[in-house]
């Protein structure tokens, strides 16, 4: 019995620290905001704050700025997840098939994940710039200089592509994981059956990947809801608002109109979106799991 509490309170005291910081960082913030999304609280000013019910939903979902940050988000979502997505997956491929400096190549694409989004964004302001290396490029093919970034037609695909190249190598590490976690026998069964290549990615390589596909999907989405760094280094949210997103309106109307009722709303209305994607990913998963037991348990 004494082994037992004597167990239990090593237990806690590992534990205790973790819950204390969580509690303090994470569980309290969330209640706080879910009880500051029904009230005007204004940071200035906050004894006169008083209890508005949903009045802080209709009143963001009846704002054009917040409804302007939301469909660029919806866009720059459009963009990125299938321009990431696939440009990791043809990555993994190519490098899968390198036989030499393999470990060069994986390292030379993963190196702009551990670097500083703001550090990337400074870097791509002069290549985009009207003097960059890309309009140099542009030029010696024919093609006038491109405004990029100050374009409000422009500016939005420029960031998804930056963020797509800054991304892509940590999605292109975990289909590599998948592509050398495929059994090798499928294959050389398919070049039995003189399969070809194109037939041994649809029937092999895509459904062996599918899981991992779901994963990569689901990631690349949220963190695209979530993107903030970019838009604010490189246009602040302009031209004309052509880049203004969700987290930056909740940015800007917390931390500097001090809105922080309309705030915690907005944080709210985007956990929403994180959590249906979250259950979409979840179900995807859990089907494509039960289908390979059910196909087991029928061979067995």
């Amino acid at each position: 019995m004494m082994r037992k509490k004597s167990q239990s309170l090593l237990g806690m005291a590992f534990f205790g620290p973790a819950l204390v910081l969580l509690t303090i960082f994470l569980f309290l913030p969330m209640i706080l905001t879910l009880v500051f999304s029904f009230t005007d609280f204004f940071a200035l000013n906050p004894g006169l704050t008083h209890f508005v019910g949903l009045d802080n939903f209709f009143q963001i979902f009846q704002d054009e700025e917040f409804r302007r940050a939301f469909l660029n988000t919806l866009c720059f979502v459009l963009i990125i997840v299938p321009l990431q997505g696939l440009g990791s997956l043809g990555l993994a491929l190519l490098i899968n098939k390198v036989t030499h400096c393999k470990k060069y190549f994986k390292v030379a694409f993963f190196l702009p994940v551990v670097m500083s989004l703001a550090v990337v964004s400074t870097l791509w302001i002069q290549i985009y710039s009207p003097e960059g290396i890309l309009n140099a490029i542009l030029e010696n093919f024919g093609i006038s200089a491109q405004p990029f970034i100050n374009s409000a037609s422009q500016a939005l695909p420029s960031i998804a592509v930056m963020s797509a190249w800054q991304g892509v190598g940590y999605q292109m590490i975990i289909f590599l994981g998948g592509l050398q976690g495929i059994n090798p026998a499928l294959y050389e069964a398919a070049d039995m059956d003189h399969a070809t290549p194109w037939q041994k990615f649809k029937d092999i390589t895509l459904p062996e990947l599918k899981p991992l596909c779901i994963f990569v999907f689901i990631t690349i989405t949220i963190g695209a809801f979530r993107m903030l760094v970019q838009p604010m280094v490189m246009t602040g949210g302009g031209p004309s608002h052509s880049t203004y997103t969700m987290v930056y309106d909740i940015y800007e109307t917390g931390t500097v109109n001090w809105e922080i009722g309309l705030a915690s709303t907005m944080a709210i209305v985007f956990a929403v979106f994180v959590m249906i994607l979250t259950v979409i990913q979840t179900i995807a998963t859990r089907d494509k799991e039960e289908k390979d037991v059910d196909k087991k348990t029928k061979k067995k």
